[in-house]
């Protein structure tokens, strides 16, 4: 029989488990501890436990830990894990720093079903979800190179797809007895599942970003086929109904993708569409890849969009390309390393995809 990961349960579901064995429900805590402050790897580490508890949770559980299949550096300090997995498949994760506050990029899926035009990630379509270990393992992998100062699911997958799993893994991360990050440097990006969105709100308290990209409906249900199913006026309805605390905004991600939504029209139908909604908008000039046909928006028509919204009092941030010379962009580095095992397999992959 398979061992249980103990990296799948949040504290609660830990003490449930041990309850369920008979043993005191305070050693979760206990081995929350040794497992995410301490690093242990085995019961046989965890001195404050019995001898008989420890070979007894040896015999039925165990610690699963990552260790990167390969990681690249860039020039700017950028940092790409990539990260096999027990059945084989690959996640990324990518670490950036930024003045020494490190920020995780985090994985939430194997590929990803959302198939938005201009992400790479899509191109893989969806695999699986990860589990809840497969996601905190990506934090204690990269922990054990730098220190983390934020967490962003950004990574490969649509977090809210995985609801459930991610959730349980922002529980581990901001747990007193876990990771011990604060909620405010935790930040979960979705393209626009709205039902999820409001179920995210309810459970944790985490910032929101969402993936807007298009000022019209016409436009985003092009680039974004789940706008199809959640159109823009009830993807803003989601964002002012999100709870947010005091002082915080979410964050509107916008790719500018060159001839396509980069005009200043485009600009002022963003500053409309969410002028009523606490934000800050992240603008991210497209990372252009192999096999898409959009292309990077020029300096001109981004520095004119920027100065338009911050002209408004809008907090804007014109996202620095990072990590080019290392393939960072989501999904790069994993089609890349596809491509070294099998190229037959990757170009047939980019053809009929």
């Amino acid at each position: 029989m398979a061992k249980i990961d103990i990296k799948n349960f949040n504290l609660a579901e830990l003490e449930q488990f041990l309850s369920g064995k008979g043993k005191e429900r305070f050693r979760a805590t206990q081995i929350f501890k040794w497992v995410y402050q301490l690093g242990a790897t085995t019961f046989g580490e965890m001195t404050n436990l019995s001898k008989a508890l420890r070979e007894e949770l040896e015999e039925i559980a165990r610690i699963s830990s990552f260790t990167p299949a390969t990681v690249e550096e860039g020039s700017d300090g950028t940092r790409k894990y990539l990260f096999t997995l027990d059945d084989g498949e690959a996640v990324e994760s990518v670490l950036i720093p930024d003045e020494g506050r490190n920020t995780l990029c985090i994985s939430s899926q194997v590929g990803c079903a959302m198939a938005c035009e201009f992400c790479l990630t899509g191109t893989f379509r969806l695999t699986r979800n990860l589990t809840t270990a497969e996601i905190v393992n990506q934090v204690c992998a990269v922990r054990k190179d730098a220190d983390i100062r934020n967490i962003v699911f950004m990574g490969m997958g649509e977090p809210l797809h995985n609801l459930d799993n991610v959730v349980r893994a922002i529980q581990i991360l901001l747990d007193g007895n876990g990771l011990q990050f604060s909620n405010r440097r935790v930040t979960v990006s979705t393209s626009g599942l709205v039902p999820e969105m409001a179920e995210l709100g309810k459970l944790v308290t985490v910032n929101l970003a969402v993936s807007l990209n298009a000022t019209t409906d016409e436009l985003r249900d092009r680039i974004m086929p789940v706008n199809r199913r959640y159109p823009l006026k009830e993807l803003l309805r989601a964002c002012r109904e999100f709870p947010l605390p005091s002082r915080r905004k979410i964050t509107f991600e916008y790719v500018m993708i060159g001839g396509l939504n980069d005009t200043l029209e485009d600009a002022r139908r963003l500053l409309r569409l969410t002028s009523d909604i606490p934000n800050k908008v992240n603008l991210i000039p497209f990372n252009e890849h192999e096999g898409c046909g959009f292309k990077s928006p020029a300096r001109g028509a981004i520095d004119a969009f920027h100065k338009y919204l911050i002209d408004r009092n809008v907090t804007v941030i014109t996202r620095d390309s990072r990590g080019g010379d290392i393939s960072a962009a989501c999904g790069q580095l994993k089609g890349r390393m596809e491509k070294k095992c099998n190229p037959q397999e990757a170009v047939n992959h980019e053809v009929h995809e």
